[in-house]
């Protein structure tokens, strides 16, 4: 049983180094500890246990403080900064014969109408999000001045 348990570290271990994403190093640890039970020669049933016992305890330990290290924020771009602008359609915006184009900060983009609406040349309308290398958008709500 040493050497199975040995090569169970060494394969999670392999694994853990490949991925990088905390996956098995909870593995790791429970195998050392059975290879330690193995070696002081306890029963097969007591090293699974402690295999089980070690890896679900570093995990119930470990995992909620390497959680928040391990978490991939996203990045703004400068892309992202024309989101909430007003735009001005250059070309007009057909979702189904995929055309349309706006202008907005001094860039032409690709854009697509939010509700699959046609907007019409030289309307104002609004960035709401970016979907690849197109811009979504939406028709400036109108104000009427009472």
């Amino acid at each position: 049983m040493i050497a199975l348990w040995t090569v169970a570290a060494v394969v999670f271990l392999i694994i853990e180094a490949v991925t990088a994403a905390m996956n098995s190093i909870w593995f790791v640890a429970g195998s050392l500890a059975a290879l330690a039970g193995a070696a002081l020669g306890a029963p097969i049933w007591a090293q699974a246990l402690l295999f089980i016992a070690v890896s679900g305890v570093c995990f119930a330990i470990l995992y909620p403080r390497l959680k928040n290290l391990l978490k991939k924020e996203r990045q703004a771009t400068n892309a992202d900064m024309v989101i909430g602008m007003e735009c001005v359609v250059t070309q007009r915006i057909d979702n189904l014969a995929g055309t349309g184009a706006v202008s907005v900060g001094g860039k032409t983009w690709s854009a697509r109408s939010a509700d699959g609406e046609a907007i019409d040349l030289g309307a104002v309308v609004t960035a709401r999000s970016i979907q690849g290398v197109k811009l979504i958008v939406s028709p400036v709500e109108k104000t009427s001045k009472s």
